[in-house]
């Protein structure tokens, strides 16, 4: 029987749960058995021919992007279906075409069912005999013509020696990262060490004073959006796509909202590997800030209009950007036009699509970038 051809017919069946591998062979339920390593009449327009494991791990896993599928087949260093080669085989093996060019005919040997062997135990002779399907065997005889079969390949000591191959550079790898991970967790414990102190140099102190300092917003970093629908992101929208990396409209959020509009929201950083992070208040009524609250100003999104500024706490844009961080979110396909004021002043253009919103996250992971580059900046 031909590999390839079981192999179509057990997925057009829906039966590919009854292929299992015991060791370095596939068992097709209990019909037939074939080694892993086997080529197939399947070649691919390299030339070469696809093994068993290879179509195996393709149709269990073809609904995986290419990239990710490859990726994946790498690891486990099982050789991949290469793109060309992707469409053609997975038509041919779920039937919707019954033949291919890439199909070249083996002579295959005759492979045996594999017969389960259903043991009586209520037959049980002398000894260590017992009943089988094809009569009376010896226990003992059996198992000396197994071992006689064997090819043994490596013993426990050959399987952990892998010639060739250094690993030093996956160790490298790995200690960089912890280094650089407990940098970053030094930079945000640094963070809020200052903003404590910030707030102990206010002259908070113990008993009734500490509730204060417990309150929302003492001592956390502030974030300004526009309080208007004609931008981007707004107190509603800000906290999905700071959070999850997903852009909600404005409009669309407005609708989910239960209540009020919210005061403050807090966000942070839930896409990162860093175990400590840094809470940010996102607020959109600067007139309601005081004095005090404006030295936790970090961040503002702007609108793109000069009146956004009126009645701020500095001489003009030039010092708010230099003291705060500044974001203008637009659409990629806007004209250039909407962004010609904004390009004046020093503030970061972030630019998503009006649909594509798996492309939301980068945007959201700059936003961040920019955001916590400038937090360590403030803190040195």
């Amino acid at each position: 029987m031909d590999p390839l051809t079981l192999l179509r017919e057990y997925t057009i069946r829906n039966a590919l749960d009854k292929i299992v591998r015991v060791n370095d062979d596939y068992r097709f339920g209990t019909d037939y058995s074939f080694p892993a390593a086997i080529e197939t009449a399947y070649r691919s327009k390299h030339g070469s021919r696809y093994t068993l494991e290879t179509l195996i791990y393709f149709i269990t896993n073809y609904h995986l992007k290419h990239v990710d599928y490859m990726q994946n087949a790498r690891a486990i260093r099982i050789p991949p279906v290469t793109l060309p080669d992707r469409k053609a085989l997975l038509d041919y093996l779920t039937g919707k075409i019954k033949s291919s060019d890439s199909i070249l005919p083996l002579d295959f040997p005759n492979i045996p069912h594999v017969a389960p062997v259903n043991v009586d135990r209520n037959l049980e002779l002398d000894g260590n005999e017992f009943a089988t399907l094809d009569g009376l065997v010896n226990e003992k005889n059996s198992i000396e013509l197994i071992r006689a079969r064997e090819k043994p390949i490596k013993d426990r000591q050959g399987m952990l020696v892998s010639k060739g191959r250094d690993f030093y550079s996956v160790l490298t790898s790995a200690m960089k990262r912890d280094e650089e991970r407990q940098r970053m967790e030094g930079l945000q414990r640094k963070d809020n060490i200052v903003a404590k102190n910030r707030i102990e140099s206010r002259g908070l102190g113990l008993g009734e004073e500490t509730t204060k300092m417990r309150k929302i917003g003492e001592g956390v970093p502030i974030i300004l959006v526009p309080s208007a629908f004609s931008t981007l992101i707004t107190i509603y929208n800000v906290k999905e796509f700071l959070e999850d990396g997903v852009f909600i409209p404005t409009d669309v959020k407005v609708k989910q909202v239960k209540g009020g509009k919210p005061d403050c929201v807090t966000v942070q950083k839930k896409f990162s590997r860093d175990r400590v992070v840094t809470a940010y208040e996102v607020r959109d009524k600067p007139s309601a800030l005081k004095s005090e609250d404006w030295d936790r100003v970090v961040a503002v999104f702007v609108l793109g209009k000069e009146w956004q500024f009126k009645d701020w706490p500095f001489k003009d844009h030039v010092e708010i950007f230099n003291k705060i961080l500044g974001f203008y979110m637009r659409f990629e396909d806007d004209s250039v036009e909407s962004a010609k004021t904004v390009k004046q002043w020093n503030v970061k253009i972030i630019s998503i699509s009006k649909n594509k919103r798996h492309q939301d996250r980068a945007a959201a992971l700059e936003v961040w970038d920019k955001l916590e580059e400038f937090m360590r900046s403030r803190s040195r």
